[in-house]
């Protein structure tokens, strides 16, 4: 007989995710427009009350490059603040379990999330990344990997004597923007090299939407049949296809317990016009639509999960609420559908039924609960040609 029981089939399924959000910074990051300061605080402020644990804030590259991290320093530092600390206390967080990331893709980031750190405003961790794919990797940083490599070694030792973290991004794993296809051996070994230089984690990114679950689910096997500590290993999707979903049960079903998404799907290659001004970002897109180049939406992602009954430590209405109130800070339709339609509720939606149903059954003489006429059999009869 078929084994019916989901958990049976992918031993390795967690029962309990860790789900992070970076709206703040990789969600804002695509946008042609400047967030406020007071918008950013508010959503990071919102997202951790709704039980987020571990968030990214900010970029604290060269604001030049990007101005939408311009305020990186205030955001930190209000995350940092007596204020805050006592909202959270109010609210039973607590501040101790809290992450904050701040990405530093090069090294003078790096230092000045150190600098931060000094006068007690740093994130917890910051963040480098390499893509397996040279060309993607050179788009990104501007060096080669190999340079690259040598200075995140450098970094990742000042951010231990430091009292920081570092998250090593591995990009380009199922496929290349620029160059194409690429092979998955590679990334399990550029995630070897990560660790071997002394990396806290690692975001296995696919970066432009080029997954599909077959290869998630067969990576992510890899990965763990190399490197089993779940603890070590971030699934980090993007959704240029619609089909991200599918790459979330695939890396499920392999055993991954941790997970990045964006409010309403919001993210992408950082913005190259804000404003009213254009501005370098990375240089040119590498989509003909920017529209839809985010990340999975953490409404839609949360449904997932918790319709899966897999525990995740969020209040997902509240999630929802934040999702309708971010189109209305953007000035769009996002690309949540679980904001707009909801959660499947298990009593229902009363509201919508038509009345009478009951006078209906009486006057025909059936019973509330009956579902098929008197005269039928109680169990149904299959006939022969379609039995097992």
């Amino acid at each position: 007989m078929t084994e019916y029981d989901y958990w049976k089939i992918f031993p390795r399924m967690p029962k309990k995710v860790t789900i992070g959000d970076i709206t703040v910074r990789d969600g804002f990051q695509h946008l042609e427009q400047f967030v406020s300061t007071r918008a950013k605080i508010f959503y990071a402020e919102e997202l951790i009350f709704a039980g987020c644990r571990n968030i990214e804030v900010t970029n604290l590259g060269n604001p030049y490059l990007m101005p939408q991290f311009s305020d990186a320093e205030e955001i930190l530092a209000h995350l940092r603040s007596d204020r805050f600390k006592k909202r959270c206390e109010r609210k039973g967080i607590n501040y101790d379990e809290l992450c904050i990331t701040a990405v530093t893709i090069r090294e003078k980031s790096v230092d000045r999330a150190i600098q931060l750190k000094e006068k007690g405003v740093g994130p917890d961790r910051c963040l480098m990344m390499v893509s397996t794919e040279e060309e993607h990797h050179f788009a990104n940083s501007g060096t080669t990997l190999p340079v690259y490599w040598e200075e995140a070694e450098r970094c990742i030792k000042k951010c231990t004597d430091a009292g920081l973290k570092m998250c090593g991004t591995v990009s380009t794993i199922w496929g290349s923007p620029i160059a194409g296809a690429t092979e998955l051996k590679d990334a399990v070994e550029f995630t070897k090299r990560w660790l071997e230089i002394g990396a806290s984690d690692i975001e296995h990114a696919d970066h432009d939407g080029s997954a599909s679950a077959p290869d998630v689910y067969r990576y992510f096997s890899m990965i763990l049949d190399e490197i089993p500590d779940t603890s070590l290993h971030i699934a980090h999707f993007h959704e240029t296809k619609r089909v991200a979903s599918a790459s979330v049960l695939a890396a499920l079903q392999a055993g991954i317990n941790h997970f990045e998404a964006t409010i309403g799907g919001m993210g992408g290659q950082p913005a190259n016009f804000l404003d009213d001004c254009p501005v370098p970002g990375t240089g040119e897109y590498y989509y003909e639509d920017p529209r839809f180049v985010g990340l999975i939406c953490l409404e839609d992602l949360l449904v997932q999960i918790d319709e899966m009954g897999i525990e995740h430590g969020y209040d997902v209405d509240r999630v929802l609420w934040l999702g309708r109130q971010m189109e209305r800070t953007v000035g769009r339709r996002l690309r949540s559908e679980a904001a707009v339609n909801g959660r499947t509720l298990k009593e229902g939606h009363p509201k919508f039924a038509r009345p009478g149903l009951h006078k209906v059954k009486a006057k025909f003489g059936e019973e509330p609960k009956q579902n098929w006429p008197s005269t039928w059999s109680d169990t149904p009869v299959l006939p022969e040609q379609y039995r097992p």
